[in-house]
């Protein structure tokens, strides 16, 4: 069996065992665990568009929860019906022309991807031409301009009251769907002229602009692409939560996302998505020392925000140890089982010498 069948034949039987579990679990698991696996797939969407623009590319940037902000209010103002919108908005009314708009999910969920694309177009094209931490600051302030506008825009996105009785249409089906596309897409472009050309951009600016590449309109184009998926992590998580407000969106989703991208390994598509389980359900795992815990006779009471602390340590020893992540730059492939024919005789010959 040739190298190429074997692994298209482990990746389709992969496939349909775990498709088979997204079948299984609704009706077998609770709506915690139900709630953590959605989270893990939408964090691996987050985690993934920003890996785009800081691994694969090199621009640093904190300014993804601005555009999560973007996409989670455009498709909850796409999805609510009138009779909802006009329920909810009472300090001010509500802009007339949002009021009877109305789309169905999956449209809602494209244009929460695109509009939160132009916005990251538009703050590209002036911020891009700085570089390393002047870029960062500059992303964190779009991304608290755009909090605070949620905040006071009360006609559009109803201010610090957010919206509420979203409807619950992020289901396992749905995210675990967005992400395989997304996930297709992502290997794709990276195993394209294209993707060859960030790596280019990302690895030495200089020497890529010498060879004739248009330096500033790749990183536009990838800041750009990045941010649809904020747009559509963001979208996907209003959708699961029903409740979105400006608060939702600090610099802190920001730094979560940073953790997924630094855990897995900055320019990896598979060290993404390993980062993404394991911050996701260490978050969520964590939670139990912000409870009194009782051993024995020795009483400890819980400390709020303590999970935090022990993460950060956690992060801190991985950063340390494991500088490159988990998987570094690396990609999961079938061939790490079954060792080749000359790695084999290397071997050998090896374990000879030794005798």
């Amino acid at each position: 069996m040739s190298r190429k069948i074997r692994n298209g034949t482990l990746t389709l039987l992969a496939l349909a065992l775990f498709a088979c579990f997204l079948n299984w679990a609704p009706s077998n698991l609770n709506g915690y665990v139900l709630r953590i696996l959605n989270l893990i797939a939408i964090n691996a969407i987050l985690g993934l568009s920003l890996n785009l623009i800081y691994g694969m590319t090199g621009m640093f940037s904190l300014g993804h929860a601005g555009f999560m902000a973007i996409g989670a209010y455009v498709s909850a103002l796409l999805i609510l019906s009138p009779a909802q919108k006009e329920a909810m908005w009472i300090l001010e009314p509500i802009a007339p022309w949002l009021l009877n708009l109305q789309t169905p999910f999956l449209v809602s969920l494209i244009l929460a991807g695109l509009v939160a694309a132009l916005f990251g177009w538009l703050i590209a094209l002036p911020i891009l031409k700085l570089g390393g931490d002047y870029l960062g600051i500059a992303t964190l302030g779009f991304s608290e301009i755009i909090r605070i506008l949620i905040t006071n825009l009360t006609p559009l996105t109803n201010g610090s009251l957010g919206l509420k009785g979203i409807p619950a249409h992020t289901t396992l089906w749905m995210s675990y769907g967005c992400l395989g596309i997304f996930l297709v897409c992502m290997v794709s472009m990276m195993n394209s002229n294209f993707g060859n050309v960030l790596k280019a951009v990302r690895d030495d600016e200089t020497a890529a602009r010498t060879m004739g590449v248009n330096t500033f309109r790749i990183r536009v184009l990838a800041f750009t692409l990045g941010c649809f998926g904020g747009g559509l992590g963001g979208a996907l998580m209003g959708n699961l939560i029903t409740t979105i407000d400006p608060r939702m969106f600090m610099i802190t989703q920001t730094y979560n996302l940073l953790m997924i991208v630094v855990v897995g390994g900055l320019g990896s598509i598979t060290g993404s998505v390993i980062g993404a389980v394991l911050v996701t359900t260490m978050l969520e795992w964590l939670r139990f020392v912000e409870n009194p815990i009782q051993l024995g006779s020795l009483s400890i009471p819980g400390i709020p925000g303590m999970r935090m602390v022990l993460f950060s340590v956690l992060l801190i020893a991985v950063i340390i140890f494991r500088r490159e992540g988990i998987m570094g730059m690396r990609e999961f492939t079938w061939d790490w089982f079954f060792p080749s024919r000359k790695k084999l005789e290397k071997n050998s010959e090896r374990g000879g010498e030794g005798l």
